[in-house]
Order: structure tokens, then sequence, then C-alpha cells
């Protein structure tokens, strides 16, 4: 049996490995404000690679459907192969016979081989275990082959590959901690071992994070690799069975441990939007199957969204697949012959939605690369985020006929809703209140709060002000508002730089976190939240922006216990549940503490119910009312201002309630609140009548 597949004596890494001196010269050209994203350049044997880097899958010497001058037309740089699969075909005797995997696959751009771990991991019960490594039969011709560290890299130097990668044991995400522990320390002792097979090799050489989701395991792994004379480290273990919430969190907290001057490398997360949020993280290398695995199904991804060429809405069609790409698939051919191929069960088919895709996850790539030069990335983070998330707007599917019988995401009392429009929100099951249920929600805390508020206008300091602006968001519900407000300040603070900027704090209230929790195991539905604030804000209650000048922090409880307790509040966006819901939170009681507790400034309250019962209890509180912006049917929300002066210091001069409205006041029919006695009614109505705001227009 050849030497690189025969069972190898375990060796001990000798003392001096740790010495071994890296293989290429890994420059680190700009990190982004607001963000971990970073933009990068490093030397191989066979060319520059400048990150961030999409790397095609070409598990066994070609990416499927490719040939290499389609690939190069698409932008590909980096092509990944598999030490596993190439071990069993065409063997290391061919590739060593043709000199390597470059003259025989005719590629002449560098190559990254994978060890096989994940393949370890993908056979369960075809494979024996132990510290050696793992026993497996050929899937090929049945021959026992032993897949060890040395036996890897004696593979991947066959190969010739530009980079190798350490074998690791890779785990499902959500393995028990003894299980994820074991793993990681055997990922640990093969690291060693394959940095002492490696020799004198020229090839570059990754080590692998190993640690499923817990954090202590993660952080633990990344410092005793970040110690070994490795060119490189990736993260493995991800994509393999946790939430998309599970695997951002744990993307960031191990970048935080990895040093800032070797390249990292995110192993088999690869939708676009995943990529996006690792970038966001700091990762620079990526590689998945998905570009040319969804080809082969029919589906395209275009700047409009995701499209699936099987369907009849397309067979008409003349336009390209996406009318913003220059991909040889888009100049030539129209939507309607590729869906003809498709349904044909074509080859050409896949090939040239292949093309699209690859072309479109390339571009991704440079345009992100461009932005963090720019130093734009946040800007870029926040349109693309939102972008990369679409179905096809063009033509949406039609909803199921037994749509009351499919199985519903729920939590707890609420669910995850969506309108006949295609957008999701939270619904309360009692009540069947749904939380923003007419506009798309992230359109309305957008326009409602942020922009009736000037949020943006109100962030750069002023000559000589300093002080802290402080947010009170009376609601949190799935963190609509919340998240608009910190997309404002990080859009801010990518545009004019963090001395421009007064500090600003995000109070939150909700005593009822499973409608947020809900939203964020729906993150395809939920873009929002695609942001690694939320999970800290779920997990400990506290998150804070890397320049330090944003906090939010999360008061979990009845709103009524913090309102004497809470920082004052400049803005407050006042949006728990209707008053037929959430009766307690519209009382003048209620709004007579928030007023006192504003007094020391000059607040704004922001809220987007119009009703009289509402306005009244706000008068009799003590606040000067005026009319908001109108948001989908209803003509008007409301403003109300500590001050008498503060609607005409407002940027857009709220027209204050008049006589004109206290004269339908008189006339209607529900003119106090629910719950006053008849003994109550003529004080209040002498509070209204003689109310500053009425006085001084009458």
């Amino acid at each position: 049996m050849p030497k690189y597949i025969a069972d190898a004596d375990i060796c001990s890494v000798s003392k001096n490995s740790r010495a071994q001196k890296r293989h290429f010269n890994f420059i680190l050209e700009r990190e982004s404000s607001g963000s971990k994203a970073r933009a990068a350049k490093f030397q191989t044997h066979h060319g520059e690679v400048q990150t961030p880097i999409f790397m095609p899958v070409g598990t066994q010497a070609t990416v499927k459907g490719q040939t290499v001058d389609s690939l190069k037309a698409t932008g590909a740089r980096v092509l990944l192969a598999n030490a596993y699969h190439l071990l069993l075909r065409p063997g290391p005797e061919v590739l060593k016979k043709f000199g390597g995997i470059h003259r025989f696959m005719n590629w002449d751009g560098p190559v990254l081989t994978d060890s096989g771990g994940y393949q370890i991991f993908s056979l369960p019960h075809a494979r024996e275990m132990n510290e050696q490594g793992a026993r497996f039969q050929s899937y090929v011709d049945g021959r026992s082959y032993l897949l060890s560290p040395e036996s890897s890299i004696e593979m991947q130097k066959a190969i010739g590959s530009d980079i190798m990668m350490a074998l690791d044991q890779c785990i499902p995400a959500t393995a028990p901690y003894a299980q994820a522990q074991a793993a990681m320390e055997l990922t640990h002792r093969w690291a060693e071992r394959s940095l002492q097979a490696r020799g004198d090799s020229p090839q570059a050489l990754f080590g692998i994070v190993q640690g499923a989701c817990y954090c202590d395991l993660r952080k633990k792994s990344a410092a005793f690799l970040s110690k070994l004379p490795f060119d490189g480290l990736a993260i493995g273990g991800l994509a393999v069975g946790e939430t998309h919430r599970e695997r951002y969190e744990c993307t960031a907290l191990v970048t935080e441990h990895l040093p800032k001057n070797l390249p990292r490398y995110l192993m088999g997360v690869g939708t676009p939007i995943d990529i996006l949020e690792g970038v966001h993280r700091g990762i620079d290398m990526f590689d998945c199957i998905i570009p040319i695995q969804l080809a082969q199904r029919g589906v395209a991804f275009t700047s409009q969204g995701k499209l699936q060429l099987r369907r009849s809405v397309h067979k008409f069609q003349q336009e390209p697949l996406d009318a913003q790409c220059e991909c040889q698939s888009c100049k030539q051919y129209a939507r309607g012959y590729i869906h003809h191929l498709v349904k044909s069960n074509e080859f050409l088919g896949w090939h040239l939605l292949g093309i699209h895709n690859m072309t479109f996850y390339h571009r991704l790539m440079r345009e992100m690369r461009e932005s963090i030069l720019g130093d734009d990335f946040v800007s870029y983070y926040e349109k693309k985020r939102i972008d990369l998330v679409r179905a096809d707007e063009a033509n949406p599917g039609r909803p199921p006929k037994n749509a009351r019988t499919a199985q519903r995401a729920c939590l707890g009392d609420y669910e995850i809703h969506t309108s006949t429009q295609g957008f999701s929100s939270i619904r309360q099951i009692s009540s069947g209140e749904v939380m923003h249920s007419v506009n798309r929600p992230g359109d309305e805390a957008t326009k409602l709060y942020i922009e009736q508020s000037f949020l943006a206008d109100r962030l750069p300091k002023q000559e000589g002000q300093a002080d802290e602006l402080v947010i009170w968001d009376v609601g949190l519900g799935a963190a609509f508002n919340a998240m608009a407000a910190i997309h404002c300040f990080e859009k801010c603070y990518a545009e004019q730089g963090e001395n421009a900027l007064r500090p600003l704090r995000l109070v939150s209230f909700d005593c009822d976190l499973d409608s947020l929790t809900l939203a964020a195991q729906e993150p395809g539905r939920f873009s929002h939240l695609r942001h690694g604030a939320p999970s800290r804000i779920l997990q400990s209650g506290k998150w804070k922006h890397a320049s330090s000048l944003l906090q939010w922090e999360l008061l979990e409880g009845d709103f009524p216990g913090f309102i004497e307790s809470a920082e004052i509040p400049d803005v407050i966006f006042y949006d728990p549940f209707s008053y037929k819901t959430d009766a307690a939170l519209w009382t003048p009681e209620i709004f007579l503490r928030i007023f006192k507790r504003c007094l020391p400034k000059s607040s704004e309250l922001y809220t987007y119910s119009a009703s009289t019962a509402v306005r009244v209890s706000l008068l009799t509180a003590g606040f000067f009312v005026a009319e908001g912006i109108g948001t989908g049917p209803k003509p008007d929300t409301t403003i109300a201002f500590t001050r008498a002066k503060g609607a005409g210091d407002h940027p857009q001069s709220p027209r204050l309630l008049g006589q004109e409205w206290l004269t339908r006041w008189r006339r209607s029919g529900s003119k106090f609140p629910m719950n006053l006695s008849i003994e109550e009614r003529p004080h209040f109505e002498r509070l209204i009548e003689t109310h500053q705001q009425f006085l001084s227009v009458s």
C-alpha cells in the first residue's frame, strides 16, 4: 500500500515546528468604519488573491458544468478541490504524473484543497474514527483507506494546491458540549500533526477552528490555533445544523479572537446574504456549492431577487435573467429560452445559469471590496442586506390554497403573519392584532419614527454640544423601530465618522421577548435582524456599537415600572399594542408619569395612534399635541411635545391641534378615555378646554 494511503505512525510535533515560517505575505489594506469588514491581499505561487473572495467548489478538479474559460469569464480567481475525493479518483499517482492539479485541469490560478474533514463528518455510518484518523471504504472500488493528518497532507502535496487545510473533526453545530469539546481537542492534536507532516513544502497551510456553537470552546480553539505557525485560519463546523442567528453570532465571536495578520476563511457558508454577513463580521474567504447547485435546480440570483426558471411565468419572457448583469448568459439568451432548457432538462440550461450565478457572486465580492476600500461598506451593507433576501418581486408566487392547514411558525402567543403584499410581520394570537399590518414594517418604522423625528439630523454634534441623545423605544416587539434607529446611526457613522457624532443611548421596553425571538429565527423573512445587535439583546439585554458611541439596552418587564428610573428621554417611539389590546399603556395616568419624567428636557413623543382618546390623554397630562404624518390608510399620526415651543422648533413644523380639532372633540361621542368615571369627566373636560395649546390660538 503506498505511503500516502497507509496507516501512519502517530508522531509528536517537533519543538521547532512553531518556528516554521509562514508561506505568503498577507497585507491588510483597509478595515471598514463601523464594521469588521476588511479588504486584504496575499500572494500565492499561482498569483495574487484579493479579498473578500468567493472560491467556486471544484470538488473533483472541476466546477460542475463549467469550463476553465467560463469560470475565468465570471471572475473566478481561486478554486477549491477536495483531497478526499481526489484520493479515491483519479488518485495521487495520476496527479503526480501530471505535475499537480493545475496542469491536470488546465487552471493557472490558485487552488485551495479541503482536507477531507467534512467528508469524515458526512459518512458517519461508513467509517471508523480513532486518534489516528478515519478508516473508510472507497465508494469507487471498495478499497480500505485511512485518512489521517499525515495522509491528508501527503495527498494535498500530490495535488500541488497553493493552500492546504489541516485535517479536522467536524461535528454538528448543535452537538452536546462534551462531544464538541472532544472533537475540538482532537482537531488541535491533528493540527499539530498536519504542521509536522507539511515539512518543507512551499504550500501554505490553514488551521480550522472548531467548538460547535459553544462560545468558550470557540475562544479556546481560536487561541490555541493562533499560537501555531499556520498561514491562515478557518472557521469550520458551521452551516451544519445551527440557526442563522447562531451562525452569525459564532462567526463574530471567533473573528474577535483571531489575529488580524492572517486570512480568515469561513468554510462551506455561501448564500449571498450569509457571505455579506460574514464579511461584515471580518471574514475574508468563502466557498460553497450553492451557486452551481441551485443553477442545476433552475434558480438564478438576480438584482431583483431569486428567480425559479422552472416556473411557467417565464415561458414567454424575452428579457435577460438580469438587466443589470453583463455575463454571457444575460447578453445572449432570454429568460424564455433558459426556461425551455431547464424544463427540458438540457445541460445547457444548467451551464448558462451556472455562468450567471457565478458572475453574480464574483460581482458581489468585488462590490464589497470596493466599498471597504472606499470606507463605505456600512452603507453598502444596509442596502444589500435587504436586496439579497428578495424573492421574485415581479412575479410573486401564489399562496397555497390550503394555507390554513399549513404549519404555522409561532412561539408563545405570537406567530409570523405574511401579508398579501408578501412581507412578514408578527401577529399576537390571543388578540389577533398584527404589528405593522398595512405597510412594510421596516418602511413604516423609518417613515414614522426615524424620518419624522429627524434622527439623522440630531446625531451630528452641534457647536459646543456633547450630551447624549436618549431614545425610548416603548414596545420593542420584533425590533423594527430599534433596528431602524441603529441603521440610521450606522449610516451617519459611515458617512461622517465618529468625531462628528454625539453619543446615542437606545432604551427598549417590553415585557415579552417571544415576538423578537420568533422573528430572529426567521432572518429570511425579517431581514432587519441580520445584524449582531438583536442576538446580543436577547442574550444579555445590552449591545454596544464598536465605536462605543451607540448603546442599546433592554428593560424587560412592565413599562410603568421603569418610567421613573430609566434615563430621561429626548425622543420617545411609543409603539405598544393598541388600546384594545394593551389599554394599561394608553391611560392619562401613564402619560402624566411620562410627562413628569421628561420635564427637565424638551422631549418629543411619536406614536402611530391618532385616536381622540389617546390625544386627550396626552393633552391632560400636559403635552402639546400635533398631527404627525400619515402612514398607509391613516391620514395622520400623533406627535406630542413637553414644551410649547417644541412644535415650532421641530424641522417639520407639525401643526398643533387647534380650534377645529377642539370643536370636533366637543361633539365627539368618544371624547373621554374609556376608563374615566362620570365624576372625573368635568375635571378632565376643564383640563382640555383650559390647555395652553388652545388658549394660545383662541
